[in-house]
């Protein structure tokens, strides 16, 4: 006769072990990820099997060894509150790419391991749904991801079409993209689908106590103007291999909280009370005088166009920057519309008022003032434009109508 009493001990015993070792297995095969992002502590739990080894010399055969292994992986806790982080958080995908970055850094450092490195930031970026893929050169792993905007200084290819631009071309230093043969892979994941936008819409918010005060001046009809804004150096560092965009995409560039808060409200305070013009005048004239002037080549070694945010934090700037500035402060205060215009040498800005100052530049039935922000061998005034450019021409590179929809 069955000993029931004896046979549910022995299948309890067996459930309460079965618990046990499943436990053990799931605490063993966990890996928790930590650091700070975003005036954030992010903490993820991924499983180990995430965790794959490349120490092979780069090749399509090694490539394929890996990705072969990582697929197998339990990716998605991973995915998920990545993508749940960026939803909660707003983040364009400029920024999520610095979040996917931090990320592949905790689990394959790029000073250990630069190809695995890589290979983890292609895979996380794909996995989260953006059309990324995979380049070898001669000794090179290039890195690209599908982009429909005009980006003017990275490297790019175009296949069926669409245009795949580098990602990671500048961990390299110069390669002659015209000369080496670059090869792409064969892997894309389903859901890599998304393509990738350069449109930053917002800066993070970073720690009160990461940021430090930065002193202003400028004299404006006789009176000298002081301001202590409020900047933070890692703006530089999101920034830092932010490729040559559009002239919609980043005279749209926002201000961080910390900084506006410490800059806009008193500029508003300094002209109130002036007229429009006047006011205007005084925007121009601080982001003229308020900052040395040095071309991108001397400053930095190459062409770059700097945030306005950037142009309040570098010493130095050069005409893009400063257009970039007096746009955003004119937008932000007065909200008239304008129009950039591009010289062969030169960019500036003419603003709309309800009667034009100077000889007026009429475009799609507005005139427009010229206003220059940026240092000439003259003081101009608004309506005025330097010698040298008067009978050049120039082109309409972008309007700012409030008024359109």
């Amino acid at each position: 006769m069955i000993n029931l009493k004896k046979v549910l001990a022995i299948l309890f015993t067996a459930i309460i072990l079965s618990l046990t070792s499943f436990v053990a297995y799931s605490q063993t095969n966990v890996q928790h990820l930590h650091f700070y992002f975003d005036d954030d502590t992010i903490d993820i739990v991924t499983d180990t099997t995430m965790i794959v080894d490349f120490k092979s010399s780069l090749s399509q055969e090694a490539l394929e060894l890996f990705y072969a292994s990582i697929s197998k992986a339990n990716c998605k806790p991973i995915i998920d509150t990545l993508l749940a982080y960026k939803e909660k958080n707003n983040l364009n995908d400029w920024l999520y790419y610095q979040l996917i970055r931090k990320t592949a850094e905790q689990m394959a450092p790029k000073a250990e391991n630069y190809l695995r490195y890589t290979l983890y930031k292609w895979f996380l970026l794909s996995k989260s749904g953006y059309d990324a893929t995979l380049g070898i050169g001669k000794d090179e792993l290039l890195f690209y991801v599908r982009s429909n905007e005009n980006i003017y200084d990275i490297p790019f290819y175009t296949k069926d079409g669409k245009q795949y631009v580098c990602l990671n071309y500048h961990d390299y230093g110069k390669i002659d993209f015209d000369k080496d043969t670059i090869k792409e892979t064969a892997f894309h994941l389903p859901e890599a689908q998304n393509p990738f936008s350069y449109k930053v819409t917002r800066i993070p918010d970073f720690k009160q106590s990461d940021y430090a005060e930065k002193d202003l001046q400028f004299s404006f009809r006789g009176k000298v103007y002081h301001f202590k804004v409020m900047m933070n150096p890692q703006v530089q560092a999101i920034f830092a291999n932010y490729p040559i965009v559009d002239f919609e995409s980043y005279f749209n560039i926002p201000m961080s909280k910390e900084t506006y808060s410490s800059f806009i409200p008193l500029l508003k305070k300094n002209i109130q009370g002036m007229s429009q013009k006047k006011g205007v005048d005084y925007l121009m004239r601080f982001t003229r005088y308020a900052f040395l002037y040095e071309n991108d080549q001397d400053n930095f070694g190459k062409e770059r166009r700097l945030s306005p945010e950037q142009t309040l934090l570098y010493q130095y700037s050069d005409c893009d920057d400063r257009v970039a500035l007096f746009f955003y402060l004119v937008k932000e205060i007065y909200n008239l519309p304008m129009i950039a215009l591009l010289y062969p040498t030169h960019i500036t800005m003419a603003v709309s008022f309800d009667k034009p100052v100077g000889k007026p530049i009429v475009y799609n039935g507005n005139k427009y003032s010229i206003c220059d922000p940026t240092p000439q061998t003259e003081d101009l005034r608004i309506g005025q434009l330097a010698n040298n450019l008067r009978k050049t021409p120039f082109k309409v590179v972008y309007e700012y109508n409030p008024g359109k929809k």
